[in-house]
């Protein structure tokens, strides 16, 4: 059995941060719900346990516990955040509801020697969220680090092998938070190094053929990383003949995007490959809708709707279906592991209803579900998928829809297409592309005036965002040199006269999402 940290999840957005930071540092961690009793998921290959946060107050009506027996089992154990304060609550400490609600980057200074700030500077920069501080420590424990307020950081509770953060280590704001988690597993709770995407893959293999044996697989496939690793790993893993690949082109596609996934699709080996031209139905749902969530939702059903429709002649009988969900999808869809996280936005392959149904029923396929987008980029090498493929910029399911603010019509998608063709075009020209995540342009619900020779002219408003990341969790601004921006809007104005004005988004993640709808 493979060493094995387990993450007790209490409905934190960044509870699978928690894990993709340890599973980074090759020790492999499960995620299961916080409340769960120790019975359903303690074994022998167990070597620590974590509890996560939780957008709860340990205060709260019905806010999660761990079933006490956690405490019991000898095993390290490491809280964070809420994680901490429940544990200080139920040993009998003092939990308060701060004055105001701590949230950003707080210093920290290392006051007692640990296993866990091993190697660590002595001060650091770590990122704090929430509303709850500790006011009395439990009965024998130890105060690690203190945040410059006075306030504990890092506290042991020696007898119960207990270390608490009132930080987060696994968002990339906190300095050294990856060696913090890698010094509780490694360290403290002694686990193997024996986790890769490598060790996933063949993991993969196995559990794809399980679940499909010899049934046919449709993958609704948008030309983006995440699906056509999906669509790699069937054809790899399975009978070709078995594999159906559907590129539905809803019109919400970027600039010759369909015409170069038709020439990817073909050079990946597929046999049965669909394509399928719908952009008048989807234009024509989506026509009058301006709210965000109605939008994704239509879509979603839509995308289902269609390739039901197509399919029934080429597909006769029972079929599973395949979608490129990735964690952070299940996550901000609320359909994280545990019980209590909160719905950031709806995914059309998570929350879409016939979706849901299907996944009830146990014929959804989801091979990176697992996965964070980097490690999907890593299995896309280990299939021998094109770089052109594996480093493209993430690309929402819903496509312009969600980039284009407000009503949906073919003429804000044609205006969009061609700002955001000159802005990937500008990346690549300046060698910038591939040193940022994810770049794209929003076209706004607003006009500006403005002036187009010697006349008033009245245009659309673009946003355009860059933002750097590791796995899409959280994000910083890309910071370009303001010649770049300066040179680049002169080029969409003067180029696509319907727009008026240029604006950068400058929000980082949190508070936005990276998207804006």
């Amino acid at each position: 059995m493979k060493d094995r940290i387990v993450i007790l999840d209490f409905g934190s957005q960044t509870t699978h941060l928690i894990g993709r930071r340890i599973r980074e540092r090759g020790v492999y961690a499960e995620i299961v719900p916080g409340d769960s009793p120790v019975s359903e998921w303690l074994d022998g290959s167990v070597r620590g346990i974590i509890l996560s946060g939780s957008p709860a107050s340990v205060h709260d009506e019905g806010s999660p516990r761990p079933d006490s027996a956690v405490y019991r089992q000898g095993l390290p154990i490491l809280g964070i955040c809420y994680g901490l304060q429940v544990t200080a609550l139920m040993q009998g400490g003092t939990v308060a509801p701060s004055d105001t609600r701590e949230y950003g980057p707080a210093p920290v200074k290392i006051n007692t020697d640990h296993a866990l700030v091993e190697g660590l500077s002595r001060s650091f920069i770590s990122w704090m969220s929430h509303g709850d501080t500790l006011r009395r420590l439990p009965e024998g424990s130890v105060e690690i680090a203190s945040t410059s307020q006075g306030v504990p950081a890092i506290v042991s509770i020696p007898t119960l092998s207990f270390v608490g953060l009132q930080f987060h280590p696994e968002v990339s704001h906190t300095e050294s938070g990856g060696a913090i988690l890698d010094n509780f597993a490694t360290r403290l709770c002694g686990a193997r190094r024996q986790w890769s995407v490598e060790n996933y893959l063949q993991q993969l293999e196995k559990d794809v053929r399980a679940k499909v044996q010899d049934k046919p697989v449709l993958l609704l496939i948008s030309g983006g990383v995440d699906s056509s690793v999906v669509a790699a790993a069937l054809l790899k893993t399975l009978n070709p003949d078995q594999v159906h690949l559907m590129y539905v082109d809803t019109g919400l596609m970027r600039k010759d995007e369909s015409r170069e996934i038709g020439a990817a699709l073909k050079r990946l080996g597929a046999k049965n490959l669909y394509l399928v031209d719908a952009e008048e139905r989807f234009l024509t749902a989506l026509a009058g809708v301006t709210e965000p969530e109605e939008k994704r939702t239509i879509i979603g059903d839509l995308f289902m709707t269609v390739q039901e429709t197509e399919v029934l002649n080429r597909l006769p009988g029972e079929y599973l279906l395949a979608q490129g969900t990735l964690y952070t999808d299940l996550i901000e869809s609320g359909d994280g592991v545990g019980r209590g996280a909160n719905t950031i936005k709806s995914h059309h392959n998570v929350a879409s209803p016939l979706v849901r149904t299907k996944r009830e029923a146990g014929l959804v396929v989801e091979p990176l579900a697992a996965l964070y987008k980097d490690e999907v980029r890593e299995l896309g090498r280990l299939l021998g998928l094109p770089e052109e493929i594996v480093g493209r910029h993430p690309f929402p399911g819903p496509g312009l829809a969600v980039r284009i603010l407000g009503e949906v019509t073919r003429e804000r998608c044609e205006i969009l297409r061609e700002v955001d063709a000159l802005y990937i075009q500008a990346l690549r020209d300046a060698g910038l592309y591939d040193e940022i995540w994810q770049a794209f342009a929003v076209l706004l619900p607003i006009r500006s005036v403005g002036v187009a020779g010697d006349q008033r002219a009245y245009g659309e408003v673009i946003a355009l965002r860059a933002i750097t990341s590791r796995d899409g969790m959280t994000a910083d601004v890309y910071g370009f040199q303001p010649e770049f921006l300066r040179n680049l809007a002169a080029n969409i104005t003067n180029r696509i006269p319907q727009v008026g004005r240029v604006v950068y988004d400058c929000s980082g993640k949190p508070p936005a999402t990276i998207e804006w709808e």
